[in-house]
């Protein structure tokens, strides 16, 4: 009994494992799921984005032109003056009396030349009947002309006085904001002094100037003669936004007005100076910002979302693109520079490529992927907003 009972055990062994040795392998896993870019081209605003200052569009050092006393300030410091309003007032005591002193030159002056004309006229007639020598007739016509450029230096001497005492009433001579006073009354000033009583300075529109080195200026002078860019049609002065201190947009846009025609030996760079309209005051001179200037338009752009690029060991740019029965295969690119969360290609793609930027770490070169469309969650394309960085390794 024990005995048929081992054979029937044994049996049932093995049978569990000749069950065993049939049984199917494991499926392969599935392909992995990654999401892709596909690529297209189309014109694209390029823009350069360099640092740079706000300068007032005009400046005015109010200094005395006369020496004298402070008698009175006119105006209220930050406040806006107009061109011949008066800020400062000296005592006019002294340049009144030096006026009523010339005034009485002249009248002398004028006495003088009336007496000398009559006897010139009158030994003009005494001549013909040979009353008088020639020369005496000759003498008193000197006499008068002399008395006429005494007359004439009296009236000078008069007008001077009387600008002198003009300029005791200081004036701005432009439109703008005054600055801060640098006397107060009671103070003596005198004539073209080192130091000035204040500024006056034109804001509105404000100069920003901004420096841009001489080999991104070359560079982009090749690619607007090759026809890499192209410049924007109608548009005879570049467009130029700022992007203030604190990260916000300025809101309005002003024009590039000037390029620089020679390069700064210490620092390599040209000055650019643009125009842009300050309406609320919310510029100041001297205050520091980012300018954004639209250097071209580029007709067939090709731009890939930064994540969707890498860096092989020797620097180069790669993009991992979707090829054939969905296999994934590296490819060597040239990329330009940085448009807002993109990159612009210049080589190694063309538009209906498939690039993978989402889940690089769930794939590898070779294996086959499940690609899944990723372009709604790619930084949109913006011509609002561009912020071109500089110029990637070729």
């Amino acid at each position: 009994m024990t005995s048929r009972f081992s054979r029937l055990a044994a049996l049932v062994f093995v049978a569990a494992l000749a069950a065993c040795s049939k049984k199917e392998p494991p499926p392969p896993p599935k392909p992995a799921t990654v999401g892709v870019f596909t690529v297209t081209a189309g014109s694209q605003a390029i823009s350069t984005e360099l640092p740079g200052r706000t300068k007032a569009r005009l400046i005015a050092e109010i200094r005395p032109q006369v020496g004298g006393i402070v008698l009175r300030r006119l105006f209220e410091e930050g406040a806006r003056v107009k061109a011949g309003q008066v800020l400062y007032e000296l005592d006019p005591a002294t340049f009144r009396a030096a006026v009523a002193s010339a005034e009485a030159g002249v009248s002398k002056a004028m006495a003088t030349l009336g007496t000398a004309r009559t006897t010139a006229a009158r030994d003009a007639e005494l001549v013909k009947i040979d009353a008088i020598s020639q020369q005496q007739r000759d003498t008193s016509q000197a006499a008068a002309k002399q008395a006429e450029a005494d007359l004439e230096v009296a009236r000078a001497a008069l007008q001077t006085a009387r600008i002198n005492l003009d300029r005791t009433r200081i004036a701005s001579p432009i439109d703008g904001f005054v600055s801060v006073s640098t006397v107060t009354p009671g103070a003596l000033v005198t004539a073209n002094q080192d130091a000035a009583l204040t500024t006056v300075q034109q804001l509105d529109p404000l100069y920003v100037d901004v420096v841009q080195s001489s080999a991104e200026l070359l560079r982009l002078k090749r690619e607007l003669a090759n026809g890499t860019l192209q410049q924007r049609k109608g548009s005879a002065e570049a467009p130029i936004k700022l992007v203030l201190e604190d990260g916000t947009p300025y809101a309005h846009p002003g024009r590039l007005k000037f390029s620089g025609v020679a390069v700064n030996p210490a620092t390599g760079a040209v000055t650019l100076r643009g125009e842009v309209p300050n309406p609320e005051g919310m510029l100041m001179p001297g205050m520091y910002v980012r300018a954004l200037l639209e250097t071209g338009v580029a007709d067939q752009a090709i731009l890939v979302p930064q994540q969707g690029i890498t860096r092989n060991p020797a620097g180069e740019a790669v993009a991992w693109v979707i090829g054939a029965e969905n296999k994934v295969e590296a490819r060597k690119l040239t990329v330009d520079r940085a448009i807002g969360g993109r990159w612009q290609v210049t080589s190694g793609l063309k538009p209906g490529d498939r690039v993978i930027v989402d889940g690089l770490q769930r794939t590898r070169v070779g294996a086959t992927v499940n690609p899944v469309d990723a372009s709604a969650s790619a930084p949109a394309r913006s011509a609002s907003a561009p912020r071109a960085a500089s110029a990637a390794a070729r």
